[in-house]
């Protein structure tokens, strides 16, 4: 497998830039991917992203991670929330709140539940963003199984979840409240003045070059005092040279 040709063709088509992930465990992740669908060469892979949408389609999924719950690792949730409460909130209700890699919208309904529990005046601002259409598209429907709500507290159930066929709707007030965005975290500029950032369990994926990058640029769309959220692997070691500083485990504030 050519994977630097690969890699090119999906740059200039796709739009996405391979060259930032961790190269064997994606060159791993690829082969595996090619075994399944029978194809060996750079040129027969490219060729069947082109001509066959599902195919394209089931190569993103399998690059993006595609992979959330509401309010995952629910003991850190409760973290932000406590700090959301005493620190985030206390001067000010009208929050701007980033939620990156946002997958299927669990991650940004969860953050917009807690914020009409503790503000439910608040004209907040809340982004959700994705480098993936299909997956914004899906999470805009706010549709979910029964596996991916299962860490949610019974009242904000009751409150905000209507059971059809098997599936969790979500209300359409906790809907409205966010704003779906297509964004490359690599590639695309970031907005600022945010209070709060939540990007968990994407980072991991990137090299380190990248991975410096995206924790520079992070730190930049904060505002002073304002928080980032990251995954329960990802633990930002050299902190400080970002200009932060520890708020609670696999939280930063920035300085």
């Amino acid at each position: 497998m050519d994977f630097e040709k690969f890699e090119a063709w999906v740059l200039k088509d796709i739009g996405i830039n391979l060259s930032a992930y961790k190269s064997n465990q994606l060159h791993r992740r690829i082969s595996s991917l090619m075994t399944r669908i029978g194809v060996t060469t750079a040129d027969e892979y490219i060729a069947l992203l082109k001509r066959d949408l599902s195919e394209r389609q089931r190569f993103l999924d399998f690059i993006t991670i595609n992979v959330s719950e509401f309010f995952r690792n629910p003991e850190m949730f409760d973290e932000l929330s406590k700090l959301m409460k005493s620190e985030v909130l206390k001067n000010n209700k009208n929050l701007r709140v980033w939620s990156a890699a946002c997958s299927i919208g669990a991650e940004p309904y969860s953050l917009a539940m807690i914020l009409d529990d503790y503000a439910p005046k608040s004209r907040s601002y809340l982004l959700a963003t994705d480098i993936d259409n299909t997956i914004i598209n899906k999470a805009k429907m706010g549709e979910y199984s029964n596996s991916e709500v299962r860490n949610v507290k019974k009242d904000y159930m009751n409150k905000y979840f209507t059971l059809k066929n098997d599936k969790y709707f979500i209300d359409n007030k906790i809907k409205n409240m966010v704003t779906f965005k297509k964004h490359d975290l690599i590639l695309d500029r970031y907005e600022n003045d945010f209070d709060i950032i939540v990007c968990r369990n994407v980072v991991i994926y990137f090299n380190t070059d990248i991975k410096n990058e995206i924790y520079k640029k992070f730190s930049n769309s904060l505002k002073s005092g304002g928080l980032l959220f990251v995954g329960a692997t990802e633990s930002i070691y050299n902190y400080k040279e970002y200009g932060f500083e520890k708020a609670s485990t696999f939280i930063y504030r920035k300085l």
